[in-house]
């Protein structure tokens, strides 16, 4: 669980960087939603954390490293982001496979958060990259979404958009 505490932490890093890249293109709404992704990853990495010190576990965090991100398009922007969130989905899945070969029940109730919650990234994202595929080098539909995710409020219980 250490390693996906680490790796939640980067996947924060990672958004904060793409972040980064938008405002570089003038795209704030999207620079915004990207910054909510960030919190939302550092909200997944606390999770895991308190269920390693809730069962007497101790958190080593250890090096990270970020991908170099340099886009020239939303929509290159959040393709990096679907395919971090995909990563981040087989991390699970495979922590769930070490969970049950384990009997490590105690953990499935957070993993199984953690299981709907990654298809829920993934969909969004999604969405977003269908969107932006559908307006294509259209200025005012870009810009359009960009409002829109300027506006999109984080999900209840602490996750982002």
């Amino acid at each position: 669980m250490n390693k996906q505490v680490n790796a939640e932490f980067e996947s924060s890093l990672v958004y904060m960087q793409l972040s980064y890249e938008l405002d570089r293109l003038s795209f704030t709404g999207m620079k915004d939603w990207m910054v909510n992704q960030a919190d939302e990853e550092r909200f997944h990495a606390s999770k895991f954390t308190d269920h390693l010190i809730a069962r007497d576990g101790r958190v080593e965090l250890g090096d990270m490293t970020v991908p170099s991100t340099p886009i020239e398009s939303p929509l290159a922007a959040f393709e990096i982001a679907l395919e971090h969130e995909r990563k981040i989905s087989e991390m699970i899945r495979e922590l769930v496979r070490i969970a049950d070969s384990v009997g490590d029940l105690d953990s499935r109730s957070l993993l199984n958060w953690f299981l709907e919650e990654q298809i829920e990234e993934e969909d969004t994202v999604s969405g977003i990259i269908d969107q932006i595929r559908l307006v294509g080098a259209d200025g005012s539909g870009l810009l359009r979404i960009d409002a829109q995710l300027a506006t999109a409020h984080p999900r209840s219980g602490g996750e982002g958009a």
